[in-house]
């Protein structure tokens, strides 16, 4: 199954390092896959397995900061694997996309990658899902995201890391599904604006890390207490991280 050319964007990341075909109408891939890539320590030559990988948005923007790297997807939904082979290709770029669900990993993902990464739906169940059947799949909880936890401990070879984005209500469930696979996890809060309460945080955790638990200073995302009208208002850092592509690793030590 595909998506049909008149049902897609054409859309700019990183300045337009990066240009992705998006559903217009379905779950659409913005600032979270942006600050995951930027949040994943990988080094060239290492392998990334990217768990719902959507239309690649998070793994094409990592591999546009880090080059040489080995790029492998798994994707439940069809529409979207195929766009992300497809954005893959059309950035010249290769990524590994393979269909399933990470509860059932298919046999082809049963190996060892240096890092994982992932955005796990947000939204609980019990609300009014989108009207677009693969939006709310693609944003609707099914899979408690310990479930999510778990499966990525099992791809990591000893010393690789878990780089997670969620919802900042899911960080009980997150830690607590790190023992006894995970350590060394440093949790950086993301607040829309100073004084805000972070409602995301990016998680980082290593197989088999020791160190104690961290929470990190916040990020913040945009300038001032308000919106300040119909332009971008991003923070410095922030600015760096979205449109130029720069690392997180700074905040994570």
């Amino acid at each position: 199954m595909t998506f049909t050319e008149d049902a897609l964007s054409d859309d700019k990341f990183l300045c337009g390092r990066l240009r992705l075909l998006q559903p217009e109408k379905g779950y659409r891939a913005a600032t979270d896959a942006v600050l995951l890539a930027a949040a994943c320590p990988a080094k060239p030559g290492e392998s990334i397995l990217d768990i719902g990988c959507g239309a690649g948005a998070a793994t094409l923007c990592l591999a546009a900061r880090v080059p040489d790297l080995r790029l492998a997807g798994l994707e439940l939904q069809p529409e979207y694997a195929d766009l992300a082979r497809r954005n893959a290709a059309r950035n010249n770029m290769a990524i590994e996309v393979h269909e399933g669900d990470l509860a059932r990993m298919p046999a082809a993902l049963r190996r060892d990658f240096d890092q994982v990464i992932a955005n796990p739906p947000w939204y609980p169940p019990g609300g009014t899902p989108s009207p677009v059947a693969i939006r709310a799949t693609a944003m609707q909880i099914d899979l408690p995201v310990s479930v999510w936890v778990a499966a990525a401990a099992r791809r990591l070879v000893p010393g690789g890391w878990l780089t997670l984005i969620a919802g900042a209500d899911s960080l009980p469930e997150m830690l607590g599904a790190l023992a006894p696979k995970l350590g060394s996890a440093a949790v950086l809060p993301l607040a829309a604006r100073s004084g805000r309460p972070a409602l995301r945080v990016i998680l980082r955790a290593r197989k088999g890390g020791r160190a104690a638990f961290r929470l990190l200073a916040p990020l913040i995302i945009h300038e001032g207490a308000t919106h300040l009208g119909d332009r971008e208002h991003y923070t410095t850092e922030a600015n760096a991280i979205l449109r130029d592509g720069a690392s997180l690793s700074a905040r994570f030590g």
